[in-house]
């Protein structure tokens, strides 16, 4: 019987991590540097596997119908649930399926202000320039432009104008892990779609445009000090449901709750990931996942994992293969 490990704990060096599989499709960075797209590549997986699990997501029909809302009445989109249950995903399907390019993505942390959403001003990068400059002893006959400072953020990148008509995606991701005050911060950008960049507005009398880097690292001009969209972006705002909301932020977006995915969505998920057999090796944990208990939270990725490790795992003992299944299964709400 082979041994699957590739650390043994023995102490003694060994080059067996080069046995290791190919990763996940979900955990595969080998693309990321020359993809635009490499997030949602390892979300909707590789290419062939990509086009399978967006083409069979089989959403339910107020998912569709909340996504045609807000597409409509260019509201974002507040998606609610548990771990795991497609939250992300969907507007990276959604981009994928309308052509909208990069998803652009905002991921919120307790220390997140609505500042790191619009822009970055790298004043210490300028100071540090003119220090050096001087340093050297001559001044330049030219300085780099104050835009060489500036750097949109995700936020800050989907109000830019768009040049095709067409709106950007922004995934604002985990809105509830913010402080209490983000989401009223957000409520006057998302309702103007337009913000100032200050250091830019000082100097419009003598620069009327400048250009500055965008969250997609290319140049872009600002006039006057202040980005405006001419198309409202597809923003998909998720939650956890970790915390309440102010009605002031509620009445500004179309509200969808995602269930956890039925057996249908759940198959497609694993066939497009995994492949059919999958389903046939790891019915038992598939069962197991679809018949736990009323309000225990299993996310669907945790499923994935347990399938693709006992998968990797052949000349592993039965024992083995379930105690692996136990640790990757085990339910997110259960204590520690």
């Amino acid at each position: 019987m082979s041994d699957w490990r590739i650390y043994r704990g023995a102490g003694r060096p060994h080059g067996e991590v080069r046995r290791l599989p190919p990763p996940p499709p979900w955990r595969d960075f080998s693309d990321a540097g020359e993809a635009d797209d490499g997030d949602a590549a390892r979300r909707l997986g590789v290419e062939r596997v990509r086009r399978a699990v967006v083409e069979n997501l089989f959403p339910r029909e107020e998912e569709i119908e909340a996504v045609n809302a807000a597409l409509y009445l260019r509201r974002p989109l507040l998606v609610t649930g548990n771990p795991g249950t497609g939250k992300s995903t969907l507007a990276h399907a959604v981009a994928h399926e309308l052509g909208l390019g990069r998803v652009l993505r905002w991921p919120i942390v307790s220390r997140t202000v609505l500042q790191d959403g619009l822009y970055h001003y790298d004043a210490i990068g300028r100071l540090q320039d003119v220090q050096l400059d001087r340093a050297g002893g001559e001044e330049p006959a030219v300085r780099p432009p104050i835009g060489s400072y500036i750097r949109l953020g995700p936020l800050g990148t989907s109000l830019l104008p768009s040049p095709d008509g067409l709106p950007r995606v922004l995934l604002v991701d985990e809105l509830d892990k913010s402080d209490i005050d983000l989401p009223s911060d957000l409520l006057n950008v998302l309702e103007e779609g337009e913000f100032t960049i200050r250091e830019l507005e000082r100097v419009a009398d003598r620069t009327p445009s400048t250009e500055v880097l965008s969250d997609d690292g290319g140049q872009v001009p600002v006039v006057g000090g202040r980005v405006r969209c001419t198309v409202f972006p597809f923003i998909v705002l998720t939650s956890n449901g970790e915390r309440d909301f102010p009605a002031a932020l509620l009445r500004r977006c179309v509200q969808l709750e995602l269930k956890p995915p039925g057996n249908e969505q759940l198959a497609a998920m694993v066939a497009a990931h995994l492949g059919e057999g999958a389903l046939e090796e790891g019915g038992d944990l598939v069962e197991r996942f679809l018949q736990r208990e009323p309000g225990q939270l299993v996310a669907t990725d945790q499923l994935l994992n347990a399938l693709y490790l006992t998968q990797r795992a052949p000349g592993a003992e039965r024992v083995t293969r379930n105690r692996l299944a136990d640790m990757l299964l085990r339910p997110l709400d259960e204590p520690r």
